[in-house]
């Protein structure tokens, strides 16, 4: 598989699943397998993942990414037994950093909730392609990556503009919101990915999906006033 395909998903579910560290490793960058120098992009996800590692206490050297060919089989060996020995020294996830696991586990299923979400912000940065091993450190910076925690994005569907279309409803790629014929629509905060799929969808003549930022999200409004009752058409 190309590491291209690796995505921060796979990194934040190993750790959740207890892994105290993960190796990843790619073909020499500049010498893609499938032309697609996927690589590259495998190189950007790990920067990112280390300094969203760094926002919530874990050691970014739980992480690594090597890049050699098939025929490395030696080096491969050593950089792999060398990961294990910095694995080692550093003890189990959460504990060698002398926190609270279970706080580190919130905070990485925190992550895992909002990766599409990072993916969009970030898309940019994932795609460049750094040619300068000096430039490794300096693609995200640790204010960036908290500034991308604090002014996190929500959606919320205004109640007195949602024409229950159900277009919002149908194209939601987790099934956030929650409608159906001749109700208004209400996003569910705890399941919302953040992918703003629901905004971008949204018919402009109705605008009823707003875009927040650094602010509160309003209440959803009760069961019982959700019904949208429609006026009779008159017989001309």
């Amino acid at each position: 598989m190309c590491s291209g395909r690796v995505d921060p998903e796979f990194v934040f579910r190993a750790f959740a699943n207890g892994m105290d560290g993960v190796f990843i490793g790619g073909c020499r960058l500049n010498e893609c397998n499938y032309v697609t120098h996927g690589n590259y992009h495998a190189l950007n996800m790990v920067l990112l993942c280390k300094r969203i590692m760094e926002h919530i206490g874990l050691d970014p050297d739980r992480l690594r990414i090597e890049f050699m060919s098939s025929g490395e089989g030696i080096r491969f060996a050593e950089v792999v037994n060398d990961f294990w020995k910095k694995i080692e020294a550093l003890g189990p996830l959460a504990e060698g950093e002398k926190i609270d696991k279970n706080e580190v586990m919130s905070k990485i299923q925190k992550v895992r909730k909002l990766i599409p979400y990072i993916k969009i912000v970030k898309r940019e940065k994932l795609d460049s392609r750094l040619e300068s091993e000096s430039r490794y450190g300096t693609l995200f910076t640790l204010d960036e990556i908290e500034t991308l925690f604090k002014d996190i994005v929500s959606y919320y569907i205004d109640p007195d503009k949602c024409q229950a279309c159900m277009i919002c409803y149908r194209r939601c790629p987790v099934e956030a919101i929650e409608g159906g014929k001749n109700r208004i629509h209400v996003i569910d905060q705890d399941k919302c990915i953040k992918c703003g799929t629901c905004f971008e969808v949204c018919p402009p003549r109705f605008g009823a999906v707003d875009k927040i930022s650094g602010a509160t999200v309003p209440p959803p409004i009760p069961e019982e006033e959700r019904t949208i009752v429609r006026k009779a058409k008159e017989n001309v």
